[in-house]
């Protein structure tokens, strides 16, 4: 097993900073995809951003390599990792960016912890407290009430769209993360490494079936930059993620999105300018209800 994923003490501040700075990146993610999309088609940011990630990381794959322990059948749990997160995530994150807002976007990212805990109840056998089932109910109403009460603007041209994209994204990021648990074995930048390496074939091929349009001209300094920080941001958290899942539970390690919805929020208010309407206001502390409902220890059996 590799050693980062060694066992640990109940609170472990190693894996708490990793997944605190994930979550700073991944809110920011939200902003800064956003900012990309008014330069770039959502396939040509996604390319860049894979096969930047995986420059940066390749290098080091054969150090990384000799450490793996491969067993029977794991293939299977790396090509679903690989599809689920990021190709059709990002895929998915990538179109609802384009039709909703930041804001909305990280608060329906809210679930991805009560769907982990759900997902890790039935694969994982990590049990669910009584109140998380309850919590679940209560925040996938705040995220129906924020979708059904999204107002068509010039920043959210469909946000019906992009929330029910953003959804679906969120699902697969469940999936993603019950894989790295089934993956202990394996160092958590050699499956970023995979990630990358994968992501950069998919949205190679998407770019060539979609015939997205590839800037002509040198893109301006700013548009450069976003693309700069989205390949940082997918080595840098992808890797701290993949050590707090691995060190902790996937329910654990998941509740840490909690922070992603008021981060995102609040970036969205001060960078974007983005506001929630009067009704979607009433889904926040549903959504947020929900969520704190969620908190409980898990035991597995």
């Amino acid at each position: 097993m590799y050693k980062a994923f060694a066992p640990i003490k109940k609170y472990d501040l190693a894996a708490f900073t990793a997944l605190a700075v994930t979550m700073f990146f991944w809110s920011a993610n939200f902003i800064v995809m956003k900012l990309a999309l008014d330069f770039f088609h959502p396939v040509v940011v996604l390319f860049a951003r894979m096969l930047g990630g995986a420059l940066l990381l390749f290098p080091m794959l054969p150090r990384w390599s000799r450490s793996m322990t491969y067993a029977k059948g794991d293939w299977r749990f790396i090509t679903l990792l690989v599809l689920c997160e990021p190709c059709l995530f990002f895929m998915f994150e990538g179109y609802a960016l384009r039709y909703t807002t930041a804001s909305q976007a990280g608060l329906i990212s809210a679930l991805l912890p009560l769907l982990v805990g759900v997902g890790a109840f039935w694969i994982l056998r990590e049990r669910l407290p009584r109140r998380a089932w309850v919590g679940f109910v209560i925040a996938l109403g705040g995220v129906v009430l924020l979708t059904m009460a999204a107002e068509n603007t010039e920043k959210a041209p469909n946000a019906f769209l992009g929330n029910s994209l953003e959804l679906c994204a969120m699902l697969l990021a469940c999936v993603y993360t019950l894989c790295v648990r089934k993956l202990m074995s394996y160092s958590p930048f050699l499956i970023c490494a995979m990630q990358t390496g994968a992501g950069s074939l998919f949205f190679g091929v998407m770019l060539f079936v979609t015939g997205a349009p590839i800037p002509e001209t040198l893109p301006p300094p700013q548009a450069l930059l976003t693309l700069a920080f989205l390949s940082i941001s997918t080595v840098i958290p992808y890797s701290l993620y993949n050590i707090g899942v691995a060190r902790l539970s996937a329910g654990q390690a998941a509740a840490w999105t909690n922070l992603i919805p008021l981060l995102t929020l609040g970036m969205g208010m001060l960078f974007l300018g983005e506001a929630l309407t009067s009704r979607q206001v009433l889904a926040v502390p549903l959504i947020l209800l929900g969520v704190v409902l969620s908190q409980g220890s898990g035991k597995k059996e």
